[in-house]
């Protein structure tokens, strides 16, 4: 064989969204890309905000010598003071730049986190739905991801969090706003999920780790924010990007932040610096560090979003779907008519729409809407979308 099986194997199984957005691809080949309804990734279809063109363009012709060379693997000390002075409005704790770590993206960030924390056979728990690559993620570092349901809302079941932990338990993974639910978990539960990680860590006499992976924490609707971590647990550890926030996913930047407050605070940053450079990935971006250091706070325009979230929940409404409105992100998680969720995935491909079967998710029985598209792309679907439930129904 020319690759590992173990990869061969992943192959095999891949990421659903990766192959509804190939046979997407294919399909627009065949159709014309105005006559597919590609729901199937999260790639925003924002521009990034005006400012953020006007700082890359200053930062480019401000450029000097050495601008564009290795600095500290933590990331320049001007940005990463620049993100714990905001870090520390929205956690309401006093973050400093030697508790953030510049990364390449939320992604990167938490490869970096697990890959400091954990040891052969660690498990890591995670509520599902959760992000299809987190098994990966955990599976990459010795890791074990170990799922547990939520709420029928998609909120946390603490009950089912604290049945899950055993003495293999290293950490609670949570995503908020989630992806794919758009549920935001309320700070109440954070404290109580602090006050459960707190007491089982005291029983197995080890510390448990509660990672907060936030790409989309600036993206939420009605009025609703998403709680800080950092003053509900202080073994917390946030995981962000600029990828959502800004429009900017590929440019790969984001950062890790480690709770003050953290017991082994100094090993998990020496940790997490050493990961950054022997994963690979050495440094963050070097200009995209430089242009975020003034874009804190700066953010796509929310709303715009969630006018779109209004046209897709009001179209599936009337067409019969059942969902619960999402709160943050640019996802919807319907109810699918039968159990078996890939069936009807295949259904709507069929009408040229392309979503991803909650099964990819560990939530069989839903199928995940990305909303980040056009407006027309939302309305010119929703005659395929009732047609396809009808069927089903009948």
């Amino acid at each position: 064989m020319a690759i590992a099986a173990k990869i061969q194997t992943i192959l095999e199984n891949a990421s659903w969204i990766r192959k509804m957005f190939e046979q997407g691809v294919q399909l627009k080949a065949r159709h014309g890309e105005e006559n597919v309804f590609d729901f199937s990734l999260g790639n925003p279809n924002l521009e990034p905000p005006a400012r953020f063109k006007e700082i890359l363009i200053d930062v480019a012709n401000a450029s000097s010598s050495g601008d564009h060379g290795y600095m500290p693997n933590a990331g320049y000390a001007s940005v990463r003071n620049a993100v714990a002075k905001f870090v520390s409005g929205e956690q309401g704790v006093a973050v400093t730049a030697n508790e953030v770590i510049m990364t390449c993206g939320a992604a990167g960030a938490l490869n970096v986190i697990l890959k400091a924390i954990l040891d052969p056979g660690d498990e890591v728990i995670t509520p599902a739905p959760y992000f299809v690559e987190y098994s990966f993620y955990a599976d990459n570092h010795g890791g074990v991801l170990k799922t547990v349901p939520t709420k029928s809302d998609f909120t946390l079941d603490l009950q089912a969090i604290e049945a899950a932990v055993t003495p293999s338990t290293k950490a609670v993974l949570i995503n908020s706003p989630n992806n794919p639910s758009g549920q935001i978990y309320s700070k109440e539960s954070l404290l109580q999920l602090g006050a459960l990680l707190t007491a089982e860590g005291r029983r197995l006499k080890r510390t448990l780790y509660l990672i907060s992976d936030e790409p989309y924490r600036k993206i939420t609707f009605d009025g609703v924010q998403a709680p800080g971590l950092f003053s509900c647990y202080a073994e917390g550890i946030i995981a962000t990007s600029y990828s959502k926030d800004l429009s900017i996913p590929g440019e790969r930047i984001g950062f890790l932040a480690v709770n003050p407050q953290a017991t082994y605070k100094e090993d998990l940053l020496a940790g997490m610096v050493l990961a950054n450079r022997i994963l690979g990935y050495v440094n963050a971006p070097a200009l995209m560090q430089r242009t975020v250091e003034f874009l804190q706070g700066v953010s796509v325009d929310a709303e715009i979003y969630e006018k779109k979230r209004e046209i897709l929940c009001a179209g599936l409404s009337e067409c019969g779907y059942e969902f619960i409105k999402p709160k943050g992100a640019f996802y919807l998680f319907p109810k699918t008519p039968v159990a078996d969720d890939v069936a009807f995935v295949r259904a709507l491909q069929e009408e040229l729409i392309l979503t991803v079967p909650g099964s990819g998710f560990g939530a069989p029985g839903y199928f995940r809407i990305a909303f980040c598209v056009d407006d027309e792309t939302i309305k010119r679907a929703m005659p395929g979308f009732e047609r396809v439930l009808k069927r089903f129904r009948s």
